[in-house]
């Protein structure tokens, strides 16, 4: 076993879905054990100053990279940092805090994997990357309701910045170990609890030999659960996707195989000791459980684990 924490990287844009997914992971791996840093915490800018020069938060310039990039290499080695922190409420920075790594670390934020040297600080990178049009409506209803916005004034804010997104956020797809698409079915709304998910697994990493448990075959789509082989970005890889509808009975007989490979885990595999695992609020406020969301968090914990055994 590693003395070094393992550290996940979580990037995408904003409103992706980056905190939904941290912290089901966190729960299950045991929020005592884990990290959580933001690396939107290393904006150059505050929002008035940004408004001011005109630059987006998504820029490579309006953050410090250098400074996230070290201080990814320290925690890596175990020692301890003093962060920055962006205040997504006020728009200006609180005092900076100390953070001692945790024996897990989760990095979140727009442009983690943004250089060589950050890239080379995880153990496990995820990108996700959902539909724009769903994204938009995460982002709209967030800012809206937890940041004080108008609808017109996030569209505004998106629509300026489009082109940072295409030039700098979305690229970072290529880096990806897993790529993470939640997508609303064909025939339905958002409706956020049932929600399918669509998992790209490079061979960068080793996965699961998921074809005992799933028919490897992404023709038979009356099937919920299907594994099948593509391309992203002109590589080859794996897709595993899991719809929304999918059955209790069917999700179980998957995350017991998957917590199966290390032993330790099977105890811990289940959602009654797990509550956030697969949890998710609907758009009337509700919580509602995902499976494909449960599904989506066991995997990337279970890779995290793997990693503590490979180092």
């Amino acid at each position: 076993m590693t003395n070094r924490p393992i550290i996940l990287g979580i990037v995408g844009d904003s409103a992706a879905g980056k905190t939904t997914l941290t912290k089901g992971i966190a729960q299950f791996l045991g929020p005592e054990d884990v990290t959580v840093i933001c690396t939107d915490d290393y904006h150059r800018y505050d929002r008035k100053q940004r408004a001011e020069i005109g630059i987006t938060a998504l820029h490579p310039d309006c953050n410090y990279l250098d400074i996230m990039q070290q201080h990814l290499s320290l925690l890596r080695t175990g020692q301890p940092i003093l962060k920055p922190i962006y205040n997504h409420s006020t728009g200006e920075f609180d005092p900076p805090e100390y953070i001692k790594p945790n024996r897990f670390v989760i990095v979140e934020g727009l442009l983690g994997y943004s250089t060589r040297g950050a890239r080379d600080a995880y153990d496990v990178k995820v990108y996700l990357a959902p539909p724009e049009e769903l994204r938009a409506q995460w982002k709209i209803k967030r800012d809206t309701q937890k940041r004080g916005y108008t609808e017109a004034q996030v569209r505004a804010e998106m629509l300026k910045r489009e082109p940072d997104s295409d030039a700098y956020i979305r690229p970072q797809r290529q880096w990806a170990d897993l790529v993470v698409s939640f997508y609303p079915a064909p025939d339905q709304a958002e409706g956020n609890g049932h929600l399918n998910v669509r998992l790209v697994l490079r061979p960068n990493i080793p996965h699961p030999d998921l074809t005992q448990v799933v028919r490897n075959d992404t023709t038979h789509t009356d099937s919920p659960i299907r594994l099948g082989l593509d391309r992203d970005m002109s590589k080859p890889v794996d897709v595993l996707e899991i719809d929304g509808h999918a059955t209790s009975s069917q999700v179980t007989m998957l995350e017991r195989f998957i917590c199966g490979d290390i032993p330790h885990l099977l105890a811990a595999c289940n959602r009654e000791t797990n509550p956030e695992l697969g949890k998710v609020t609907g758009t009337t406020g509700e919580t509602l459980q995902s499976y494909p969301l449960a599904l989506t968090q066991l995997l990337i914990a279970y890779h995290m684990l793997k990693a503590t055994q490979l180092h």
